[in-house]
C-alpha cells in the first residue's frame, strides 16, 4: 500500500508497487545512483540521472508520467523526489521506491546491467 507522509512531497512505494505502475505503463523509473552503481545492475529501462544532477537535468524528466525514483536504499531517491517537487513537479507524480535497487533485483523484477 503506497505510503504518504505529510512531511514529504512524494509517496513511498515498494518494488512490487513500482513494478505494477511500470507494467501499467503509467510511470518511468529514474535511477539516481552513480554511474558505477547503475552499470552493475538497474531496473530494466531506467533512466540514469544521478541525484546531484536532478536540478540541472530537470528538462529530461517526462512531463506526464509518474516519476519513480530509485537508488540503493531509498535515501538519495527521497532527496531526488524533494528536488523534483521544489522544481514544480506535482506531488501526485512523485514516488520513491524505498526498498531500493538491490531488493528490486533480489525479487526478480526486470533488470539489466551496463549503460
Amino acid at each position: 500500500m503506497p505510503r504518504k507522509n505529510d512531511n514529504e512531497p512524494y509517496t513511498r512505494i515498494t518494488s512490487e508497487e513500482a513494478n505494477q505502475i511500470i507494467e501499467d505503463k503509467e510511470g518511468i523509473v529514474i535511477d539516481v545512483r552513480g554511474e558505477d552503481e547503475y552499470i552493475k545492475g538497474h531496473v530494466k529501462g531506467a533512466t540514469l540521472i544521478p541525484v546531484d544532477q536532478i536540478t540541472t537535468r530537470f528538462n529530461e524528466l517526462p512531463q506526464e508520467k509518474k516519476l519513480l525514483f530509485i537508488c540503493a536504499v531509498g535515501a538519495r531517491s527521497g532527496l531526488a523526489c524533494e528536488f523534483a517537487a521544489s522544481l514544480g513537479i506535482s506531488e501526485d507524480r512523485l514516488f520513491n521506491i524505498d526498498d531500493g535497487t538491490p531488493t528490486w533485483i533480489e525479487k526478480g523484477f526486470p533488470s539489466e546491467k551496463g549503460l
